[in-house]
């Protein structure tokens, strides 16, 4: 497989893979495997397949969250990869048993200054998901998110409206 995501980038390849994999959990834990492994171009390609086979078959993800979290806390990490797991961790029932690291990390990247704008939407709305939860979160979600928008780029600005009026309802 990563002869094939190594082949070429374009939406086209990414869709032939995912039809690959399909519903079948084999076939994504290889990929899996590649899009967890240190081969920089292989992991940076696997992230698009696997957050499309993640939407496809949410159940797929399942057995990788804690995994793909711990991931997270590697150095050096392509964007791609960073940004794909933190859209999947957007969409996904987070387990009480990885939460508190997903609570760390979104804050980490929510206040870095080098972290992409996606990445910290993606963040933002993990927060949001989890206070659902944990609402003793809110307060200090709330005061990161606000500060962010206060110089923060149109998307910044807009996901974290959503999410501060989400998380007046929690």
């Amino acid at each position: 497989m990563a002869k094939v995501l190594l082949k070429e980038h374009s939406k086209k390849q990414t869709l032939k893979i995912v039809r690959y994999v399909g519903s079948d959990s084999k076939r994504f834990a290889k990929l899996m495997h590649l899009f967890l492994g240190s081969e920089y171009r292989v992991t940076q390609r696997a992230a698009w397949a696997v957050r499309w086979c993640s939407d496809k078959n949410p159940l797929l993800i399942k057995p990788w969250l804690k995994p793909m979290v711990m991931n997270l806390t590697k150095p050096d990490l392509p964007v791609a990869v960073k940004r794909n797991s933190m859209k999947i961790l957007s969409d996904v029932n987070i387990p009480s048993s990885i939460g508190g690291l997903c609570v760390e990390l979104c804050f980490k990247f929510l206040r870095s200054k080098d972290e992409t704008i996606a990445v910290k939407v993606f963040s933002m709305s993990v927060l949001s998901s989890i206070c659902k939860k944990h609402p003793e979160l809110k307060t200090e979600t709330k005061l990161v998110i606000n500060d962010l928008m206060i110089e923060g780029s149109a998307g910044i600005q807009s996901r974290g409206k959503k999410v501060l009026k989400q998380l007046e309802k929690v």
